[in-house]
């Protein structure tokens, strides 16, 4: 059995990767990428403690749960970025600083 060390390693690893990605682009698509990392590092950790308990399968239960959210929020979140590239044909987020003319 891997020890619960190895996976909070790598959800951390993959939380800070997606915090960074989140904070530091400009282009909406890869700031929703690096939400999109924070989320499974989160699911990561959920599903490694809900490992310790087999009698309660609560961890993934809330792992599924976050999926079904991210999904949602992913397919929101393209369509708006979808109709904002119609209207301006830019993802800089810097370069649009207005919602209408």
């Amino acid at each position: 059995m891997i020890p619960i060390q190895h996976f909070l390693i790598i959800s951390a690893l993959l939380f800070s990767i997606g915090l960074a990605v989140a904070v530091t682009k400009r282009n909406a698509v890869l700031i929703l990428m690096g939400i999109e990392l924070m989320l499974n590092a989160v699911n990561i950790n959920l599903v490694s403690f809900s490992q310790y308990d087999p009698n309660r399968l609560q961890g993934q239960m809330f792992a599924l749960f976050v999926m079904v959210i991210a999904a949602a929020e992913v397919t929101v979140a393209l369509a708006i970025i979808l109709k904002i590239y119609d209207y301006f044909k830019n993802l800089d987020l810097d370069e649009i600083n207005q919602l209408k003319k």
